[in-house]
């Protein structure tokens, strides 16, 4: 069935247009080498024609007209749909050689989640997820998809897997070709950064709409995407266009503290960081490292500017009022507070878990 809701037929078999010849000389009575007398044609071409292993050309479909008296858009256009048949069949020949590669992706979670189809036949899936990838076959989706194209936020615990990660990223490319965005203006972007702050004392029913609207404004698309099984990345950055970037999140840990902190750390990326290459944080270059720490202090310095955490620090009041007057003051959720406190060990990571917001998927794809 094609998009508009049509049905179309596409066979998996062809009839050479050849045998459309033949059986029209047999009707008239004319011979394969009459008919080549009154074409000029070689009989040999003749007869290859017939066989279907020369093409009906043009030309030769205007000769066929003359002297046949079929039109010869009929001869041309039999010659369309058999070279298109022999096309699909070798085509299909093609998928079913690289079905062994769906082994390597998520695809029953992507079934799930409604990215793909579940289609039974392998040829068929196979082409299924290629159209998902936006690619022509396994070896464009291994040159374009196994290259460090985005700069994630992973643990550092587990490598993650190439076609799990592949389909995480390409779902966002998906979900922000449907964010109109202005042209990326570095200077208002940063500035959208310090009111987004405020949204993190919100609902999801609240910030996710605000966050979204105030970047793209900007020139930032900012995706929620579940993540898959293996996939270990809870944030990625990269530019789809010289004018748009993307932000891409997962919820991975599922806390206000872990989020926001993933936001404002992959934001460093994109207003520190310009639009060079964009790399992998597992990366272990010093270069890169560079990145991730400038990045790391990018996201602190919005959340809890140094000046502010040192003097509370001082303080040594790290109760759950404590923690919350201090987040009021700072206009943030008190998660937050926590996260960045535990992280410094001035609390265990066992302590004042309760003042975080947990956060979960609706809908499988939306947070």
């Amino acid at each position: 069935m094609s998009e508009n809701g049509l049905l179309t037929y596409a066979p998996d078999y062809g009839i050479p247009p050849g045998e459309t010849l033949l059986e029209t000389l047999e009707t008239l009575g004319i011979t394969q080498a009459n008919l080549a007398e009154r074409t000029g044609r070689p009989l040999k071409t003749i007869n290859e024609v017939i066989k279907g292993k020369t093409r009906i050309t043009p030309d030769t479909a205007l000769q066929l007209e003359r002297v046949l008296g079929v039109p010869a858009g009929f001869w041309n256009n039999r010659e369309r749909l058999y070279r298109e048949a022999l096309a699909r069949q070798l085509e299909r020949e093609q998928l079913r050689a690289q079905a062994s590669w769906l082994r390597e992706l998520p695809l029953s979670a992507m079934v799930k989640l409604r990215w793909v189809e579940k289609l039974d036949d392998k040829a068929e899936q196979v082409r299924e997820v290629l159209r998902f990838f936006g690619v022509a076959s396994r070896h464009q989706w291994q040159a374009i998809w196994a290259q460090e194209r985005a700069h994630f936020r992973k643990s550092c615990a587990f490598q993650s897997d190439l076609g799990s990660l592949a389909a995480w990223l390409r779902k966002g490319e998906l979900v922000a070709q449907q964010i109109r965005c202005g042209p990326y203006n570095e200077g208002k972007f940063r500035s959208t950064l310090r009111q987004v702050r405020g949204l993190t004392v919100e609902d999801p029913s609240v910030f996710v709409r605000r966050l979204v609207e105030s970047c793209a404004s900007c020139g930032v698309a900012i995706v929620f995407v579940p993540e898959l099984p293996r996939t270990r990345a809870s944030g990625a950055t990269r530019w789809l266009t010289p004018e748009k970037a993307l932000i891409q999140l997962s919820l991975r840990y599922k806390t206000d503290d872990h989020l926001w902190f993933t936001f404002f750390h992959e934001a460093g990326h994109i207003a520190l960081h310009g639009k060079r290459v964009i790399f992998l944080e597992k990366a272990t270059g010093r270069g890169k490292i560079g990145h991730e720490q400038a990045a790391n202090r990018f996201a602190e310095e919005i959340l809890i500017p140094k000046r502010d955490f040192d003097r509370f620090v001082a303080s040594g009041q790290f109760a759950e009022q404590a923690i919350a007057q201090f987040a009021s003051d700072l206009g943030i959720a008190p998660g937050i507070v926590v996260g960045r406190l535990q992280h410094h060990g001035f609390l265990r990571y066992d302590q004042c878990n309760g003042m975080k917001r947990r956060f979960i998927w609706a809908n499988g794809n939306r947070a």
